[in-house]
């Protein structure tokens, strides 16, 4: 059969070879280089990816707290932790109780009232000012005395604008507690409610009285005392025909009406013989509630519920200050990035403009620019070694950059073809069909160079059969 590849008048097997080896060797740099660039661009992924958070160490410091919730003292350890995080500045604080003392609830509340730390960090260096960091803790239902828990930490972030270093100096802390607005009932038999002679605990089990039980006397002149942080208070007893007048004092003051006669229906009415006495609005702070007998009659005190309203702000008198006792004066951090030099624009030179050679229109006139601009100047980068010959004003920028540009008067009538640096194609190349029509040449070359050679190599084959 007839050989009708497009080969078919070359008759020497060396030629295809040769231009399978060529194809072969070029495919084969082609490929390595290919694989070089991979792995370098892998590299720098992990690179990238792997470079951790710069971060200083932790500054250890004792606080000794004093006033409002801390009483006569409370002492904290805070553990100071900068870091930078993606352009960012986070300063942590972990805090602890140390020693035995613990800020205590000033009263009775539902669970949600809120404790706070508020830290005070002066920062110089790179970035000059102050940061607040701080955290709060929601607690749990409180009696006076309890211990409150503490926030996880106190936080803040800040932008960073510049590199450089930082010097970070914790200052004080302010401790703040907010109740949560509730009314909370306390049981006669707690502790903190004190009687004088002849009350007695009676179990009421199925009566309706506030957990099944009630003090009661018929002494006269018996007094029960309590002590209360809140706004209101109101006294529970019970409603009975023959019962002897109560007077109830807040403060040592008396209250309005001064004597309260249980015997008759109250505010307050049930199928139980609930009876009850409610205070008008107090401010926050702690008061007195007294209770006594007025005659030799039956007298009761089931419970006392104290009130407490809605705080706008924390109150004043809750409030505690920290002061740094131990522990190092500051820490320092390092903030990555370029020079801390900042860029500043050039003052404008004047420089005697250049005459045109004879012949070429000046440009920026009706001649054009090769911008698409044809009343305005290219605009040419300034950076180091390099010397605008332009007089014009440089174009201003909100944020100065590495690089600047100024409109300059073009320091070349005519561009050069095919220059090294120009990125243009040699004058008179024309189009480039005719490189890439030699591209698949090449490749039709090698692909039936070899498959004659394997056509020959098995008609060799069979002929020696």
């Amino acid at each position: 059969m007839r050989d009708i590849t497009p080969f078919a008048a070359v008759s020497d097997p060396k030629i295809y070879l040769w231009f399978t080896w060529v194809i072969g060797v070029t495919v084969s740099r082609w490929r390595k280089a290919v694989v070089a660039s991979s792995v370098g661009l892998a590299a720098s992924a992990v690179f990238v990816v792997s470079s951790p958070p710069s971060q200083a160490d932790s500054l250890v410091a004792t606080y000794l707290c004093k006033d409002g919730v801390a009483g006569s003292g409370v002492e904290l350890e805070a553990s100071i932790e900068p870091k930078i995080v993606g352009g960012l500045l986070q300063i942590m604080w972990r805090i602890e109780y140390r020693g035995n003392p613990r800020f205590g609830s000033p009263g009775f509340f539902a669970a949600g009232s809120d404790l706070s730390l508020h830290g005070e960090v002066d920062l110089t260096g790179a970035w000059n000012g102050e940061l607040r960091p701080e955290g709060r803790k929601k607690q749990a239902r409180l009696s006076p005395g309890d211990t409150l828990e503490l926030p996880e930490g106190l936080s803040k972030s800040a932008t960073l604008d510049e590199p450089g270093k930082i010097r970070i100096k914790p200052g004080p802390m302010e401790v703040r507690f907010t109740p949560v607005e509730s009314d909370v009932t306390v049981n006669n038999d707690d502790p903190r409610i004190t009687y004088t002679a002849d009350w007695t605990y009676k179990p009421t089990p199925g009566e309706g009285d506030h957990h099944d039980n009630l003090h009661q006397t018929t002494t006269k002149n018996a007094n029960a005392t309590f002590k209360f942080v809140g706004t209101g208070v109101e006294y529970i007893g019970r409603r009975e025909t023959g019962l002897g007048k109560v007077q109830v004092r807040l403060d040592g003051q008396p209250t309005s009406p001064q004597d309260v006669d249980p015997s008759t229906p109250g505010p307050r009415e049930s199928k139980y013989k609930l009876w009850s006495w409610t205070s008008s609005p107090l401010d926050y702070r702690e008061h007195t509630l007294e209770i006594t007998n007025l005659e030799d009659k039956q007298a009761y005190l089931d419970a006392i519920k104290v009130i407490t309203g809605k705080m706008a702000e924390p109150p004043q008198r809750d409030k505690a200050t920290c002061t740094r006792t131990s522990g190092k004066d500051f820490i320092e951090i390092v903030v990555p990035g370029a020079p801390t030099d900042t860029p500043t624009t050039p003052t404008p030179t004047t420089t005697p403009p250049t005459t045109p050679p004879p012949g070429n229109p000046p440009p920026g006139n009706g001649g054009g620019n090769g911008n698409g601009n044809n009343n305005e100047n290219p605009l040419v980068p300034v950076g180091p070694g390099r010397v605008s010959v332009n007089t014009s004003t440089p174009r201003a920028s909100a944020t100065p950059t590495t690089t600047r540009y100024v409109k300059a008067a073009a320091q070349v009538l005519k561009t050069p073809k095919g220059g090294v640096e120009t990125g243009e194609a040699p004058e008179g190349s024309g189009r480039p069909y005719a490189l890439i029509g030699g591209g698949a040449v090449l490749l039709m070359l090698s692909a039936t160079g070899g498959l004659m050679v394997r056509r020959r190599r098995a008609g060799h084959a069979g002929g020696a059969k």
